[in-house]
């Protein structure tokens, strides 16, 4: 494997207008590389359940609160208003989560999980930890552990 920092050859002399720069060995490459082998394990995994990995997260979030606002929820799985809001109504039009009005502030709406959003958002954990076994599966315990720590300090 190259040296990705590497500007000069061992000798101390340019290597032309790259400078030894191997786009293969760059951190955005990388994440990008695992990224889609991880995506494409979700889609075939996930497919049974039939959720995006964003209406997965926003399900699982709604189930773990119990109950929460659109707002809320948005900014916990770190989505944007505009994109919240489809996720929220394509989950609303499956009968997986429920809207009503927060008695508190008449503005806002609150999400709760229905029966049917409970009862999927069991089966599509089962299939979630199969999605982070096969995508962590190439690294041993000790680089699995090391490899979720690095990304957490990155995220």
């Amino acid at each position: 494997m190259s040296q990705p920092f590497l500007a000069t050859d061992p000798a101390g002399a340019h290597r032309g207008p790259l400078d030894s720069y191997l786009v293969e060995d760059q951190v955005g490459f990388l994440l990008r590389r695992a990224h889609q082998r991880h995506a494409a394990l979700f889609q075939e995994t996930m497919a049974e359940a039939d959720l995006t990995p964003t209406q997965f997260t926003a399900l699982i979030k709604v189930v773990e609160l119990g109950r929460v606002t659109q707002n809320q929820l948005g900014r916990l799985v770190a989505t944007d208003p505009a994109t919240i809001q489809g996720v929220v109504q394509r989950l609303m039009a499956r009968g997986l989560v429920g809207r009503t009005a927060d008695p508190m502030d008449r503005r806002s709406a609150v999400l709760a999980p229905t029966e049917a959003g409970l009862e999927l958002a069991g089966r599509a954990v089962v299939l979630a930890r199969r999605i982070t076994a096969a995508t962590l599966e190439p690294l041993d315990a000790a680089e699995r552990l090391g490899f979720l720590a690095l990304l957490r300090k990155l995220s």
